[in-house]
């Protein structure tokens, strides 16, 4: 099998060698400078496209095919010569010659422990030399004392809790041999630990970014599973990654699937992204019904808004599928992700849960990633990528068996019963701060309303009064200040709203 890789990949670069002798003959074929620029660099461009470079202004592609797809700068290592290089070089390695030390960033939460599942399963393959946590001390300081072989510096949210953290180490049993910090500056050094290789970001929040940063100035590849990172700060994230030279995996289900079916396609390859989504509590209630709902019985909205009818989530996430504005979320990663145009990107709601997402290439083929539900998977690939892991047998969750599956369905998403989607594509669209603005708006909306502040209605409404204020100061080109300030203002605007709508100076919500 490594013969063959090899094989293929020398016909790889042959290909893109004859494409540049094709384009050095371009002119007595008609091509366009600007096309036989992209020949000489393997991107395949139909010509006669929208775009006045690529063509006559007027006619769409060759032969009347649609206009290209736009393109944006993009996190992931995909759809570039570079990213081929990349993937080809590190998959010729061989499973058997690699291993991954690994630093985990939010070690107690989903991400987290499910992270040290994979490591527990394949010890030979995976360490974790550096864990941090926020609040849960005695389950940071139980991982510490079971990977302590491994582990050489852990931290804490509160630089207060630090001593706190050490007796509970050497009630364990661990006096020495691991540096334990808080706050700010652990997270920090827990991110740059020398000996880690990849970086698994599972913090929640904007709290996530600064630790990112100073891991990427390390020059450590980033398993992103922080959505803060890119969705506020993307404008600031993107240059850094190509600064440094750093790779970012993406961690969760539907952007890993994205990025698992766009291994092999070329540059100039992808058309469309398309997300999948459960469609949440509400998904088979129609919009007329919910609206009902929402005057009549608010309450009886609130407790179904908290309950997922596929799994058992936290609270907050809970919720956002509820009103959908995690997919309209997702749409935001996947623009910086993948670079796709927010016009070439769909949200499709698939119940069964089993096609994570997919893509459309320019050739028509729709390539998808399926599986049971386990978020151990993508976590794996984020880590070990392009390399294929196994697992024991038993330890995680089942190979997907199509018979016993049976059948799929699929539905376009009410915008009226989810008006947070068209929010997030607008938020998208406007860029720079406003999708920070959007996330933290919804953050704070999403508390308020599990605390009864107001109704289920009322999350979308003050997440687009808060895009609406914040119009008339959005940057456009924003740096780590202006990200982090907008955060904090777009949570204070809301409970400014939630408040007057408490005492009646607003329209309750």
């Amino acid at each position: 099998p490594l013969q063959q890789l090899r094989r293929r990949h020398t016909l790889m670069k042959l290909s893109l060698v004859l494409v540049a002798l094709a384009a050095a003959a371009a002119p007595a074929a008609g091509f366009t400078p600007a096309a036989r620029r992209h020949a000489r660099t393997g991107t395949i461009r139909m010509l006669h496209s929208k775009n006045p470079e690529y063509g006559t202004q007027g006619h769409h592609g060759a032969m009347g095919t649609d206009p290209l797809p736009k393109r944006h700068p993009m996190a992931a290592p995909v759809l570039s010569d570079s990213a081929w290089k990349q993937m080809s070089d590190e998959a010729l390695t061989g499973d058997d010659d690699v291993n991954f030390a690994i630093s985990l960033i939010g070690s107690t939460g989903s991400i987290g422990t499910q992270t040290l599942d994979i490591v527990r399963a394949r010890p030979d393959k995976f360490k974790v030399t550096a864990l941090s946590a926020g609040g849960n001390l005695d389950l940071l300081a139980d991982q510490a004392v079971e990977f302590k072989d491994t582990v050489k510096v852990i931290s804490c949210g509160d630089e207060s809790k630090v001593s706190e953290l050490k007796d509970k180490l050497v009630e364990r049993g661990v006096s020495s041999g691991i540096e334990v910090m808080g706050g700010a500056e652990g997270v920090n050094a827990v991110a740059t630990e020398d000996e880690a290789g990849v970086v698994v970001t599972g913090i929640v929040g904007c709290a996530g970014l600064l630790p990112t940063i100073e891991a990427i100035k390390k020059k450590k590849r980033i398993a992103l599973a922080n959505k803060e990172t890119l969705i506020a700060g993307g404008p600031v994230i993107l240059p850094l990654l190509e600064e440094y030279g750093v790779t970012m995996t993406p961690a969760d289900s539907e952007h890993s699937a994205i990025f698992q079916a766009l291994q092999g396609v070329p540059p100039g390859g992808m058309r469309k992204v398309v997300l999948t989504a459960s469609g949440g509590a509400f998904r088979d209630i129609e919009a007329a019904e919910l609206a009902r709902r929402c005057k009549e019985d608010p309450e009886w909205v609130r407790a179904k808004a908290t309950t997922h009818p596929n799994w058992d989530m936290g609270a907050k996430i809970t919720v956002d599928s509820a009103t959908m504005m995690n997919k309209g979320l997702e749409v935001i990663e996947a623009h910086y992700l993948f670079g796709a145009d927010y016009d070439d990107i769909d949200v499709v709601i698939h119940p069964q849960s089993i096609i994570h997402s997919a893509v459309e290439t320019m050739d028509n083929s729709m390539i998808a990633q399926l599986g049971w539900p386990d978020m151990r998977l993508p976590i794996l690939y984020s880590i070990a990528w392009p390399h294929r892991i196994a697992m024991p047998t038993g330890q995680f969750e089942r190979p997907l068996n199509l018979v016993e599956l049976g059948s799929m369905t699929f539905k376009a998403p009410d915008t009226d019963k989810y008006p947070c989607i068209q929010l997030a594509y607008d938020a998208g669209r406007i860029g720079g701060t406003m999708t920070g603005c959007l996330n933290a708006a919804n953050e704070e909306a999403n508390e308020l309303f599990r605390g009864g502040a107001f109704n289920y209605e009322g999350i979308a409404k003050v997440v687009e009064e808060t895009m609406n204020a914040h119009k008339k100061d959005m940057s456009g080109n924003p740096d780590l200040e202006s990200i982090l300030e907008v955060d904090q203002w777009a949570r204070r605007y809301v409970r400014e709203v939630a408040k007057k709508a408490a005492e009646k100076v607003l329209v309750a919500f």
